[in-house]
């Protein structure tokens, strides 16, 4: 079996080009623009049981319709012959906590695993970290700290592989507006029912809301389910920086897009089903391996940024999310699909109506995009 490392290392083989963004007319957000104010109760600090029990907001922008619903209900709102495209990345418990040789407390943060040994991380500290310096791991192990790296830091496991030292040690990586400890709970419940790649720092939770007895009920309805693969990284949580506003671009984050989904979105788009994608992650997948023409096979590494002005949709045709922090990348996504001011009404209900937000909270299903071909 494959570690992590070596499936991280592996050589990258984009079939087609990424998507380019300076041919592209580009008219930079204002962030202004994709704020609200969110009720801090709304903030969701734990899972509703059952997974499928989560309310759904149904938006539909071509409409301007919102209808409240619970997400079992999908089984009235998808067709025969939709797809479904879901990620099927899998959350690593990315979160360590040790000590300083001088006794001080640190918290350590995976980005990625850069071998077996080596680690990408941020580190949270009263004073400045030294190069060389040996953190002692609670839980047992030891971490080297070799350097900065961008904006992180690069550690090296020392009593044994980095992989084994956060599945040993690690805690699953609650996002910081969850106020709380992770338990033994979270390590089943901020990961999807199909989770399978090993690599992401925090769950695509639109996909938490599926159960197997949801998905069993799809299938039989006659929609199909595919899969795709980002990782997402930490820097999912961070602010918007004004160059990446400027350039278009995101944090790299990496994907892979096999030849099996590619098929699936031709059989549904020739069958006349949607292809529908489970969360920002799988739209940014999906938008990022289509060429202008058709969905390719392939991985890498992507940076697309998706917001009004920017690249034009082409691979996706309705979206499954959540409710996502003011300001950030993923409201820039989701009014790309369905447009900014029916986006922000559409908080609005969900804030007046109680919806819960963020990763464990509830969802969102727009059944067609604006701009979409009839």
């Amino acid at each position: 079996m494959t570690g992590l490392a070596d499936r991280q290392r592996r050589p990258v083989a984009v079939r087609s080009p990424p998507r380019s963004l300076k041919s592209l007319p580009m008219t930079a957000p204002d962030l202004a623009d994709y704020d609200f104010a969110l009720p801090p109760e709304l903030i969701a600090q734990t899972p509703t049981e059952p997974r499928s029990a989560s309310r759904l907001l149904l938006a539909d922008p071509l409409a301007q319709h919102l209808a409240d619903h619970h997400f079992a209900d999908l089984v009235q709102l998808l067709r025969p012959g939709d797809l479904l495209v879901c990620n099927d990345t899998r959350v690593i418990p990315a979160r360590l906590f040790g000590q300083r040789p001088t006794g001080g407390k640190v918290e350590l943060f995976l980005e990625r695993l850069l071998d077996p040994q080596r680690l990408l991380m941020q580190l949270r500290c009263s004073k400045k970290p030294r190069v060389g310096e040996i953190l002692s791991v609670d839980g047992g192990g030891r971490l080297q700290l070799l350097g900065r790296n961008g904006g992180f830091f690069e550690l090296q496991a020392l009593d044994e592989s980095a992989e084994a030292l956060l599945q040993r040690a690690g805690h699953v990586p609650l996002p910081p507006y969850i106020e709380r400890a992770d338990n033994a709970a979270d390590r089943e419940r901020y990961q999807t029912v199909y989770a399978r790649q090993a690599g992401a720092v925090a769950a695509p939770t639109a996909g938490l809301h599926f159960d197997q007895p949801l998905l069993e009920r799809l299938r039989a309805l006659g929609v199909d389910i595919g899969f795709v693969t980002l990782h997402v990284g930490a820097g999912t949580f961070a602010p918007l920086r004004e160059e990446q506003l400027a350039s278009g671009r995101l944090h790299a984050e990496r994907f892979e897009v096999s030849a099996a989904v590619c098929r699936q979105v031709q059989r549904a788009r020739a069958a006349g089903g949607r292809v529908i994608a489970v969360g920002t992650t799988s739209a940014r997948t999906l938008e990022a391996a289509h060429d202008g023409e058709q969905l390719r096979p392939g991985s890498g590494e992507t940076t697309l940024m998706l917001h009004p002005g920017g690249p034009p949709l082409r691979a996706i045709d309705a979206l499954i999310t959540n409710f996502h922090l003011p300001r950030s990348s993923l409201l820039l996504l989701l009014a790309s699909v369905m447009g900014r001011e029916f986006m922000l009404r559409a908080y609005a209900h969900a804030i007046a109506h109680r919806y819960r937000f963020y990763s464990y909270g509830d969802a969102m299903f727009i059944p067609a995009r604006i701009g979409a071909q009839p």
